[in-house]
């Protein structure tokens, strides 16, 4: 079993380039205005629309944000590490109170916008509101 996700992405070559630096994968399949990914780690069928005339609100419309949850901090770090080196700008990563939840997470943004988490969770909290306990 794997989670899929379908995407409209206003560039197809600028979000496949993004999705395989991201998930350090290359797509399964291309087509013209298609690309799919069967990401191995985290388990993921990951298909991407292309449509030009798309915008945030059209794609992202009800998404707050997408999230790859890891077994630990150090593949948060390794994660984020890799991301950097291919370019792809990250938040760096922080320990962080959010979401009821105590967590260490780095964040990307992809071309069309939307927003990624990678993160563990390293406890409960109390609190919804995003703090930064420490940077590491």
């Amino acid at each position: 079993m794997r989670l899929q996700l379908a995407l409209n992405v206003v560039n197809l070559d600028a979000a496949v380039d993004f999705y395989s630096k991201m998930f350090d994968t290359d797509p399964a399949k291309i087509r013209p205005g298609y690309a799919n990914f069967a990401i191995t780690d985290p388990p993921l069928k990951l298909v991407l629309f292309e449509r030009p005339d798309a915008t945030v609100g059209d794609g992202f419309a009800h998404l707050n944000h997408l999230g790859v949850e890891t077994g630990a901090s150090a593949e948060v770090i390794a994660a984020e590490t890799r991301l950097t080196e291919k370019g792809i700008e990250t938040t760096g990563v922080d320990d962080t109170v959010c979401c009821y939840a105590e967590k260490t997470e780095t964040w990307v943004a992809s071309p069309d916008g939307a927003r990624w988490e990678w993160y563990v969770r390293t406890g409960d909290a109390e609190q919804l509101a995003n703090t930064v306990a420490s940077c590491c």
